[in-house]
């Protein structure tokens, strides 16, 4: 599945937010689609069996999470969460208004009080092996380049015994889901693996950078019903 897309239904959003939000406290955020003309879009379509998806990730983009607001009806969609430091975050929104033929994308910074993180400094990663909860995880590619369609896989094995991973889990309808988020936080891109049946331990995504730079990419995978993270940051080249 191609980080392009097909025509969208162009949309609005109107954001609601406390004026104050303080780290490790409960807050609210509802947001209502609207069409250009601003009249609200009433239906949407599930897609990976959720009707939005939420990704918060802090301005330096050490901090990922992937959520998913509850639809009210109306247009509107509505979730509570917690952010873990000061700072300034930006909240991603994806849903397809049924009849769009792709998704559409809502973005909305905040700021939250509180102790910033120690300051973190994006560069890319030296190595594409990581261990993360007891596996280990590395991170191909055939080649990367800006504009054009790559293939991109993780594969996965267990730390101790170096053995791969064979019994992933379906994670919201597929065998895994990634985001890549530019240093600039300018572009986004959500994509799903080229199948949605078990392919051992490594699982293939096709991705497309728009544009040239250092981005950061988030796989999320799930065995024995706990989702683990993988982040990786890389560079792209024309």
């Amino acid at each position: 599945m191609s980080s392009m897309q097909g025509k969208v239904t162009p949309t609005k959003a109107d954001w609601t937010v406390p004026e104050k939000i303080q780290a490790n406290q409960d807050f609210p955020i509802s947001i209502v689609i609207k069409d250009k003309k601003g009249k609200i879009i009433p239906k949407f379509d599930r897609v990976h069996e959720k009707l939005m998806h939420m990704i918060i990730v802090s301005k330096d983009l050490s901090y990922f999470t992937h959520i998913h607001p509850e639809y009210k009806g109306n247009g509107k969609f509505d979730i509570t969460t917690s952010l873990p430091a000061g700072g300034d975050y930006n909240i991603i929104t994806e849903f397809t208004p049924t009849g769009s033929e792709d998704n559409g994308v809502q973005r909305h910074w905040i700021h939250v009080e509180g102790n910033p993180p120690a300051p973190v400094v994006m560069e890319p990663d030296k190595h594409m092996t990581k261990v993360i909860d007891g596996k280990k995880v590395t991170l191909e590619f055939d080649h990367i380049m800006a504009g054009m369609d790559l293939d991109m896989k993780f594969t996965i094995r267990d730390a101790n015994t170096n053995k791969p991973i064979t019994d992933l889990e379906p994670y919201m309808g597929a065998m895994g889901h990634a985001v890549a988020i530019s240093k600039d936080l300018k572009e986004y891109l959500h994509i799903h693996p080229m199948t949605t049946k078990k392919t051992g331990s490594s699982v293939k995504f096709m991705i497309y950078f728009p544009k040239k730079g250092v981005y950061k990419i988030w796989g999320q995978f799930q065995q024995d019903g706990k989702v683990f993270i993988a982040p990786f940051v890389v560079n792209v080249d024309m």
